[in-house]
Order: C-alpha cells, then structure tokens, then sequence
C-alpha cells in the first residue's frame, strides 16, 4: 500500500501529552448545562461561573477505552455497510453550500430543493460516496417540527446508505428517533445497523456550544455513532503554526469524546477534527497543501488511539469547475486520502465548500478512483509474478493475447478511468474534440434522468406522512 506519513510515532505522542496537559489546565467551555453535570460526574472540574470545564487525564484515557475501535455504518441498502477501522475508505459529501452552480447558465445562485433533491439522488448513484451530509442547502423548507421530520424522510428516501447530520434543536431528537424507527424497524435495529449517526462540531478554540451539545443527549439510547468535528484554523480561531493547530483539533476532538463517553458508555465515536490555514492575505481559509497535509495528522491521532478516522481533503479556493480547481482538488484529495481514513469528506463543493457543482462532484469522484489505485499500489502476490508467462513468450515477444492480460484488465490490475481523454488525437477530433466540462454535464444528466434510489415499502411512507402529520400538529 502507498501511504502517507506526516507526523512520527513519537511526535504523534507528544501530541497526545500536550493535548492531556492543555485539556487539564486550559479546559474547554461548555454551555450544556446538562453536559457540564455529566463531566462533572465523571471526574472532571468544572467551573459553574465560567462554565470552564477541565479534564483529568484520567477521565481523558478512560473515554479512549471506552470507546469502540470498531463497528460499521450501515444503511437501507441491502446489504450495505462501511466497516471502520477494517482497511475500508469511502467518500463523504461536503455539506451545507448556500450557493450552487447552476448546470444551465454556469451562474451561481441560491440553491433551491429542486437542488437539493438532485444533488442527493446524484450521490445515491454514485457507490463511492458512502456517507452522506446534505450536500446543499434546500432540504428542509421550514422551521417546523413537521418540516423536520419531511427532510429527515427524504434524506432516507433519496440516498441508500449511510446518513450523518445534527440539528439545533433537542426537541427535533423525538421525531427523528421515530422516523429512523419507522424506516429501520425499531430500536433494536437502529442500534445494530448504526443508518445514522450524528456530527457535533466544537467552536475553535475551546467551545462545545449548548445546542449541538443537548441535542445529540436527547438522541442517547439508540447507541447513535458520533463523529466530533472541530475546525481549528491556523491564525485565525488556532495558533499560528501548524503543529499548534493539530493540538487544538486534537483537543477539542478529545474533550468531546469524554463527554460524549461519560454520557453514553461505548457509544461509537469517529475521531474526525477538520484542520485549516487562514490565507494571511485575504483572511479567507486556504485550500489545498495546507489543508490536506494538516488534516493526514488528524487521522494520523485517529490511528495513533486506534480509532475510526474521519479526515478531509479534497478542497479549493477556485469559484468555479477549472485548472485551479484540478489542481488543488487532485493534491488535496492525493493527500488527504493516502493517509486513508475510514471516511474522506469534500466532492462536490469549490470556494472552499461555499458553492456546490454537479459536474465537480463526477470529477472529484474520478480523482478519488484515482487517489484509490495509487494506494493500492504494487500489489504483491503469487499469482501476479507471472514468470511462467514471461518464459513462454521469451524475448521479442508481446503479451497483448495473453489470458493473464485479459484477466487482470477485468480483474483491478489496470485502472480504467471514466472520464476524460484516452483514445488518440484522431479519435478525439473524429468525436468532435468534446469538452470535459460538456461530457461531465451530459453524465450528470443521464445518471438524473436513469437512477432511482429504492423505494420505500408502502407501509413506511404511510407511516412516515402520519408522522409528518402528527409533528405538524404539534408545532402549531
């Protein structure tokens, strides 16, 4: 396997004493009342005047134990799942642009639910994308607990596999509960099959806020994985530095982890901190090199607690699908994913996951092919030596007619990209020298116009729209 290495074994655990140290004297602040009283019963210090919590590194190693080094995710797809911490990797849609590319005019604009629908059948079709956070802003189309439970039913509706998301208001926790209890069957198989999980995001530096905190509490009981997503950026809400920004990532990532430990015992728990740079030009946050690289030692503190890892990479600055974008998406993705998490958030998005594009989604999706073999790298076997053809065939000869050749094309040996060039300059005029951009354009359209997601029995949507009903009723 071809793999990345950003941080050492022993600066790795240095990372890990450092994050103890700032965990016990600097402490995070929580604004959860009831999360405060969970820390404090598990041993931390807590100060009800600053709400300033700190962290034992007792109370820190036992969160580590307690939590599961695996488990899958799983989804309404048959036979579906994404085991962690196996050897597995699989994409995960960049969430909550306000802004999409329109696939018509190229204009950005305010996205819409007709966006948001397609954008999520799109990535239902795709099998690399395997976790799913919506990928532009539209789903829900009211604050109301009846609209909730309407985005919930068509986020489960229209993608297959495994959904992650989190919400503001412990009171939505209910319905969600009983529309995944309606999809799934019951508790039971909510807690075995593990279709949804929830993300809390840390405000850097040092924050759990109230309302993500109380939320994912009112969803205890379920054994609901948590990814914990703090987004640190260097110069701006972390230090000035690289290996600074880590530390708070690893911090915030770390002292949610033992509150979400302490407040549920063995839930599963994805160690998932998003590292930024601020460009020290604009202020705006920096894509790219920085950004990848910082985010391989995020999930390389994941592996060093043996965790399931969640890292990100595939970021850019450019505004629209381009020679920036490729760039910056193909290193970015590179190294994000050869330090191979478990799950690697970004196709889809550009300016910095401000703006969705359908066509970049197909194109991050290829890179991601690509980024795949690359860490497959010379795969190693009896089988592939093939000696014995090499001596029948002897010098000057060729291998084309070979059933070796053939085989291993069908069998992973050769990467067969799905988009672009690869036939020669004759092939290409002769078909009009098509555009990239053009043949993506006409891939979404036909993955639009061809793919359904599978349908929902009968009896779920009646007893989802009864649901919506109820949760209607309520809110008035």
């Amino acid at each position: 396997m071809t793999t990345l290495e950003v941080l050492t074994e022993d600066q790795r655990a240095q990372v890990h004493e450092r994050t103890l140290h700032v965990l016990e004297r600097t402490g995070m602040r929580v604004d959860s009342d009831e999360g405060r009283r969970v820390l404090r019963d598990a041993g931390a210090r807590v100060d009800e005047a600053t709400r300033i919590v700190r962290f034992p590194p007792e109370l820190v190693e036992h969160a580590l134990a307690a939590a599961p080094r695996s488990f899958s995710l799983g989804g309404r797809r048959p036979g579906w799942g994404l085991p962690m911490n196996a050897g597995e990797s699989s994409l995960c849609l960049d969430g909550g642009p306000t802004l999409v590319l329109d696939r018509q005019t190229g204009e950005r604009r305010r996205s819409t639910h007709d966006d948001w629908l397609e954008a999520t059948r799109l990535c239902d079709a795709l099998e690399e994308i395997g976790m799913y956070w919506s990928p532009v802003e539209g789903g829900q189309t009211g604050d109301t607990a009846g609209d909730w439970v309407d985005y919930v039913a068509g986020k489960l509706r229209n993608f297959s596999r495994h959904v992650q998301d989190s919400f503001e208001d412990a009171a939505f926790a209910p319905w969600t509960l009983e529309a995944l209890e309606i999809v799934f069957g019951g508790r039971r198989e909510i807690r075995r099959l593990h279709p949804y999980s929830f993300l809390i995001c840390p405000v850097s530096p040092l924050v759990l806020e109230r309302w993500e905190i109380d939320a994912w509490l009112a969803l205890r009981g379920y054994d609901i994985p948590v990814a914990v997503m703090p987004m640190p950026i260097m110069g701006a809400t972390a230090p000035g530095s690289l290996l600074a920004t880590v530390l708070v990532g690893n911090c915030e990532t770390l002292g949610t982890m033992c509150l979400v430990e302490a407040a549920e015992p063995g839930v599963p728990f994805i160690h998932a901190p998003t590292l930024a740079t601020m460009d020290p030009r604009s202020g705006r946050v920096a894509g790219s090199v920085p950004h990848a690289a910082l985010n391989a030692a995020g999930v390389e503190m994941a592996r060093f607690y043996g965790l399931p890892a969640m890292g990100s990479g595939p970021a850019c600055d450019a505004f629209t699908p381009g020679v920036q974008a490729a760039y910056e998406k193909a290193i970015g993705t590179c190294l994000g994913g050869l330090a191979w998490p478990d799950i690697l958030v970004g196709p889809g998005t550009l300016a910095e996951a401000t703006v969705f594009s359908f066509e970049q989604t197909l194109i991050d999706v290829e890179v991601w092919r690509l980024c795949r073999k690359t860490y497959e790298g010379v795969p190693v076997s009896e089988d592939r030596w093939l000696t014995d053809v090499l001596e029948r065939v002897g010098p000057g000869g060729q291998f084309l007619a070979e059933k070796s050749t053939r085989r291993n094309v069908r069998g992973g040996e050769w990467l067969l990209p799905q988009l672009g060039v690869h036939e020669s300059y004759e092939a290409w005029t002769a078909a009009g020298a098509p555009d990239l951009m053009a043949e993506v354009r006409a891939q979404v359209e036909d993955i639009l116009a061809r793919h359904e997601p599978p349908a929902l029995d009968e009896d779920v949507e009646r007893a989802l729209e009864e649901l919506r009903s109820r949760a209607a009723r309520a809110a008035v």
